[in-house]
């Protein structure tokens, strides 16, 4: 009897050592730790733009699920999406149908912002400018507009000069390529976001960014830096992605989060419920990871220090 109780306390032992328990027990002590969670938000509204030239990086996925993960915090998030595509409108669940009143319609015939924001059902928090179908065009249309490429913050300066609650973050979801809606997306934002997927050609496009960047810096908009930079689709199994990781991290030791997220059948099922994974399911690793990621966004803030140093190594 007795030796039947030691194989069944060892094999149970040996159990709650494997790899799965070892993740299912950290997944929950860091579940526990957002619960309690307190965050500062900002006084001033931080404008981001997220963007990466590379696709199929995660770029839209973290936006609106940072912007959901911030909304839970407490903060009023306003998404814009200016991509074509319009999958950060699906994801929030916000109407985006060819005769919905879109960026569009503020970028082409200015109307206010105010106008076209929707509620996202997610969150009474969670705003979103929706894309549709007509902001394919948008990009040859504003070639002949005056001052083409500040429609955008010209803008989003009037939406937060009237709102009576404030905005604490805009954060902007831009096509991967470098027209004048991206610009108009670096001439409006403070900071650019960047996500990374930690993969073989991770760094592919990203000097070809840092460049843009400083394009805008130098002739549109001079406070425009890097300020944040994620790393996605983590598999830390993978001697690859730890190489990817440190590697990142050797270059942009002040703008790389210390939280990764994971790769996710959840935060991939999400869109296609209309959800983000906060919403879908909150208690899934990529949740967690994406509720990290927000709260550690607005504990750091923007220090002034860091973005010098970054500008003058980037220049």
């Amino acid at each position: 009897m007795e030796h039947s109780e030691r194989a069944q306390h060892t094999a149970s032992a040996s159990l709650d050592d494997t790899p799965l328990a070892r993740e299912l027990a950290d997944l929950s002590a860091r579940r526990r730790a957002l619960e309690g969670v307190d965050v500062d938000l900002p006084v001033d509204t931080r404008i981001m733009t997220v963007s990466n030239q590379k696709g199929g990086v995660g770029k839209t996925t973290t936006t609106v699920n940072i912007a959901a993960a911030l909304a839970s915090l407490g903060a009023k998030v306003l998404v814009v999406d200016l991509d074509p595509q319009g999958n950060a409108s699906t994801a929030l669940g916000v109407v985006h149908t060819a005769e919905t009143p879109s960026v569009y319609d503020v970028l082409i015939d200015e109307f206010p912002l105010a106008d076209i924001v929707q509620q996202s059902p997610e969150s009474p928090r969670l705003l979103c400018a929706p894309s549709t179908i007509h902001l394919a065009g948008a990009e040859i249309e504003l070639v002949s507009q005056v001052a083409r490429e500040h429609r955008l913050r010209s803008a989003l300066d009037d939406f937060l000069a009237s709102q009576e609650e404030p905005i604490h973050f805009v954060i902007i979801d831009c096509p991967p390529s470098l027209g004048l809606l991206t610009i108009n997306a670096f001439a409006a934002a403070d900071e650019v976001f960047i996500p990374i997927q930690c993969e073989y050609y991770a760094l592919e496009g990203l000097s070809q960014l840092l460049g843009s960047v400083r394009m805008i810096q130098k002739h549109l908009n001079p406070p425009l830096h890097v300020s944040t930079i994620l790393l996605t689709m983590y598999d830390g199994r993978t001697k690859l992605a730890q190489q990817v990781a440190e590697e990142v991290r050797s270059h942009f030791a002040d703008q790389v989060l210390r939280t990764v997220i994971p790769r996710s059948v959840r935060v991939s099922e999400a869109p296609s419920f209309g959800q983000t994974v906060i919403a879908y399911d909150g208690q899934s690793a990529g949740a967690i990871a994406y509720r990290e990621a927000a709260v550690e966004i607005t504990r750091r803030g923007v220090p002034a220090p860091a973005r010098t140093a970054q500008q003058e190594g980037a220049s």
